[in-house]
């Protein structure tokens, strides 16, 4: 799984006109899976996310996870993270789960933030056009992925 996390003062997320997930102070996630994650990329990845440290506490400092700050998430799928661009100039999205591997992990990514976490995200709706507006404070932004946990 891999992940672009951004710090936010406000997210939200609107399909066909309809604003269907929005959020305060927090993170928008969005969130890309491939064919090859399971449950263990899910839980590590939910768990990074949650506990990374990266608000300000009173010294100015980034020290603080999502959970320190009561923050909000809003989590949005986006299969084209795991775009290959090594030939040509039209991505390939091979690597990304075709949608009966995807729903069913997206769902689990979910289900660990609220269940696990205590962490109940805002959506997308999945596999959706939806128009994403953000305010990145900071701004902030990490990748992460499951499979590479250098990043």
């Amino acid at each position: 799984m891999r992940a672009v996390v951004q710090r936010v003062s406000s997210a939200s997320v609107t399909v066909e006109g309809q604003i269907v997930g929005q959020i305060g102070s927090g993170l928008l996630v969005l969130l890309g899976i491939s064919h090859d994650d399971n449950a263990e990329d899910a839980q590590w990845l939910a768990h990074k996310i949650v506990h990374l440290r990266i608000f300000n506490d009173e010294a100015g400092k980034m020290n603080l996870s999502l959970k320190d700050v009561a923050g909000r998430l809003l989590v949005v799928s986006q299969f084209t993270l795991y775009a290959d661009n090594k030939k040509g100039h039209r991505p390939s999205f091979a690597r990304s789960a075709p949608p009966e591997k995807a729903v069913p992990m997206y769902e689990l990514f979910l289900k660990i933030l609220t269940e696990n976490l205590g962490v109940t995200p805002e959506t997308g709706i999945f596999g959706a056009m939806m128009d994403v507006a953000l305010i990145n404070a900071g701004p902030v932004t990490v990748i992460l992925d499951s499979k590479n946990r250098d990043l």
